[in-house]
Parts: structure tokens; sequence; C-alpha cells
């Protein structure tokens, strides 16, 4: 078996964590630093340590709060430039999955003579940027150490960046910042961390041992502590479980990567303006009903992993007992259970299955079962009707 892992060099994880910025900062010898984050998260107070450790350390600031939902390619070209007219010459980013990722691009445009245009794909970036904190306020997508940044194009079309130059010196995680996600946010971003452990352990491709010990310490860690701090989230071990549950998710399929549930999310959040997190929610259970004759005996495995003393039977029993409890998770912790809650209809499946995909090369290609139109459009039908088992 051949295969290449990527990972942040640095990783620091604890409650406080990002009180050590200013710290880490010095190291790279940083004079001025952008600050990439949203309204929300600012408003929330969730920088308010971290801009005072800036200061402490004698290190000029700039906060971009700029940042929206699916980081536009607008909002990214507007940060870079902000750093180079003001002499930036290191990336802090606090937030969610969109912030982390436009930070990425922003710490390489600004430091590189390509655009964002160019450097859509696969190891297109192949530049410098500039240094790269991350420190994430959700447990769900993993970007803080995955090499890839999701950016929404002029055409409301998402598109990847993918490449090694993305992964962050620091992924810096503190529990705490997560502790007033509100549920449904919570359940979103948590079963979008789940999504990336299972994909990852069920990739056709660049499945791999690493990735895979990764993937099953993750999805224990979060199908463990979900519905616990969807029912309180003040709960800081089970935070910090699913803090660490997501980054190692993170990890496994930044080397293993995700497929058919991605896939089939993307064009919900594109078309209909659904968050990511609900996206991949929405037809995660779906997608694991129509792959399980190809990836069985894998689902059979992660059966037991995600309900502690479960007693294996076969792998066709032990495969459907897996699905069943993603589903139970997914209604415990609110996840509407019908296309419809989110304004999808009969009439719209047939350009969401297309939409999907165009995604043959990036994502369905790591897909345990091939796919085409017809059967992506019966898969969007089932999670319309909310029925895994036609």
């Amino acid at each position: 078996m051949a295969f290449t892992f990527h990972t942040p060099p640095n990783i620091r994880f604890g409650a406080g964590a990002s009180n050590e910025i200013g710290e880490l900062l010095k190291g790279y010898k940083a004079t001025h630093v952008l600050l990439v984050t949203d309204e929300g998260v600012r408003a929330a107070g969730l920088t308010r340590n971290a801009e005072a450790a800036i200061a402490e350390a004698g290190i000029a600031l700039t906060v971009f709060d700029g940042v929206v939902v699916d980081a536009p390619s607008h909002v990214i070209e507007a940060a870079a430039e902000i750093c180079r007219e003001r002499g930036v010459d290191a990336i802090v980013a606090i937030g969610g999955g969109s912030v982390l990722d436009t930070a990425k691009l922003v710490a390489y445009l600004a430091k590189t003579p390509d655009k964002l245009d160019a450097i859509y794909g696969i190891d297109r970036a192949t530049g410098d940027r500039l240094p790269l904190l991350l420190v994430p306020t959700t447990a769900g997508t993993g970007s803080e150490v995955t090499p890839v940044s999701i950016v929404k194009t002029p055409t409301n079309e998402k598109k990847a960046v993918i490449s090694p130059r993305l992964l962050s010196d620091w992924a810096i995680l503190d529990p705490v910042l997560t502790l007033g996600l509100p549920p449904h946010l919570t359940a979103e971003t948590g079963i979008d961390a789940m999504a990336h452990a299972i994909e990852a352990y069920t990739g056709k491709i660049k499945k791999n041992p690493i990735s895979d010990q990764l993937a099953l310490k993750a999805l224990a860690l979060l199908s463990a502590n979900l519905r616990k701090v969807c029912a309180d989230g003040s709960d800081l071990e089970a935070r910090s479980e699913m803090l660490l549950g997501s980054m190692l998710a993170g990890m496994a399929f930044a080397n293993s990567p995700v497929a058919a549930v991605h896939a089939l999310a993307y064009p919900i959040g594109e078309t209909f303006d659904v968050p990511h997190g609900l996206s991949i929610a929405l037809v995660l259970p779906y997608v694991l009903e129509f792959n399980r004759s190809a990836a069985e005996a894998l689902y059979a495995e992660l059966s037991e992993v995600i309900q502690p003393g479960y007693r294996r039977q076969s792998d066709a029993a032990d495969a459907a007992a897996f699905i069943a409890e993603i589903e139970a998770i997914c209604r415990d912790c609110g996840v509407p259970g019908s296309l419809s809650a989110v304004g999808i209809g009969e009439g719209d499946l047939s350009k969401l299955a297309k939409d999907a995909m165009k995604h043959v090369n990036r994502l369905l290609v790591n897909n345990p079962r091939e796919l085409d139109d017809d059967q992506a459009g019966a898969i969007y039908a089932s999670a319309l009707a909310g029925v895994s088992r036609p």
C-alpha cells in the first residue's frame, strides 16, 4: 500500500488555548496581523481574548469581520487586498468553516501573485503564504487541519482549492469558544463532522491506515457526545470531545476525501441557501442507504463504534443497525426529516441531481458505489419522502 498523509505541523488543544495566540505569533516575528472573523463571532465576544493577547504582544491588529457563509470569492479577494495595502504579515482566523476557509486563501493570495480563479482544483496553489493560525468556533468542518477551502463563485457555484500550502501553521482548539453555539448549529456541524469520518473510512480511492484510525476515533467521540451537547450546550467536557472529534475527522478526510454525501449536499446549499451542515444532515442517511450494498462490511465495522456494547451479528444486520443509529442521532438532535423542510419540492430534484454530478471528479470518484443522474435523483426523492429504505 502506498499513500501520502498531510497534516498541520502544530496543534494546540485546551480550554483557554486561544489566549496564547499573541505568544505564538511572536515565533513568526509578526508585526501586523489580520484577524479574519465574522460579525456574529465578534459580537459574541469570541475574539476578545485573542485581540487582547495580540495587543499585549505589541503586534498591530487589523480586524476583518466581513466573512459571510460559504466564503464568496469577492470577500476573500477584498481581505487579501487589505493585507497587501496594510503590510500584514500574519493571519489569524477565529470562526466557523467559512471563516477558516477564507483565511487560508487570504494568507495565500496576500503573499503570491496568483489569482483565485487560477488555483481552483487540486495542487494548483504552489506558492508561498503568510503565517496562518486557525481557531475553530464550531465542532464541524475540521477546516483548521485540512488543505481545502470551499469558495462560492460569482455564479453561485461552489469550487474548491486543495493544496498542502493551505495547511495552517497552528490549529488552535479552544472548546470554550464553542460553548455558546445554539443547538441547531451544534447538531448540523456535528453531523457534518460525523459525515467526514464516515466518508473517510469508506472512501474508494485514498483510504489509508492513518485516516482509518483517525476516523474511527473521531466517530466514537462525535457519536458519544452529540446528543449531550445538543441537550446541554454548557457541558465543557462534551464540547471538548466534540471539538477533538471534529479535528480528527478533518485530518482523516483531508487525506481520504469525502464523497457522495458532500456531492449531493452542495447543490442544496447552492440552490436553496441552506447551511452546509444542514445540507449534509438532510442527505446523510439516504446516501448511506444507497452505498450499503458496496460498503456493507465497513458500515458493519462502524456499527459498534457508534453504539458501544453493540453485539455484532452479520454484516447485513450490522450495516442496517449502523444506518438506523445515524438516523436516530439526526432525529434526536432535531434535524428535519425531509428536504421539504428547506423548501425543496419534487420539481427540484432533477436539477439537484444534475448539479450533484458536477462533482464527479473531485467527490463522486471517492464514493464506494458509482452513481449516475437517475440514482442521484432517487436518493433525493428518498430524502424528500423521508424514507431511506424505499
